[in-house]
């Protein structure tokens, strides 16, 4: 009978064993759980509020890239409109000095004709006479 109660005895105390051994590794399987958790969310955070600073960093050098571009545009159309007035300026000054030469040209042409018609006139004239 003792042995009957000595090996019960050691089944009971090794099952308690197991059980306990069992209860402390669920125990540790959740403090695991939970601290992964707790890292993985202050993991996420981080990732997070580095991912806006990214963000925000290229929102202002794009918007600095924009003001800088809106603002080399606008100097340019300024110079190209004064070194088009300029050269308007000067085509027409060019023109006009131009138009002045052929009108004095064209004037000395019809009184050289115009006296050489003259004259052709009064020698028709006396050689009709």
């Amino acid at each position: 009978m003792r042995s009957r109660l000595a090996t019960l005895f050691v089944a009971v105390l090794l099952s308690t064993a197991a059980f306990a051994y069992t209860q402390g590794v669920a125990a540790d399987v959740d403090k695991t759980a939970k601290d992964t958790g707790a890292a993985t969310k202050k993991a996420a955070k981080k990732t997070a509020h580095a991912t806006t600073k990214a963000a925000d960093k290229t929102e202002d050098t794009t918007e600095n890239a924009a003001k800088k571009t809106g603002h080399v545009t606008k100097t340019s159309a300024k110079k190209t409109a004064d070194a088009t007035t300029k050269a308007a300026d000067k085509t027409e000054d060019t023109t006009e000095g131009a138009a002045k030469k052929t009108g004095h040209g064209i004037k000395k042409g019809v009184k050289s004709v115009g006296h050489g018609v003259k004259k052709g006139a009064e020698k028709t004239e006396d050689a009709v006479k």
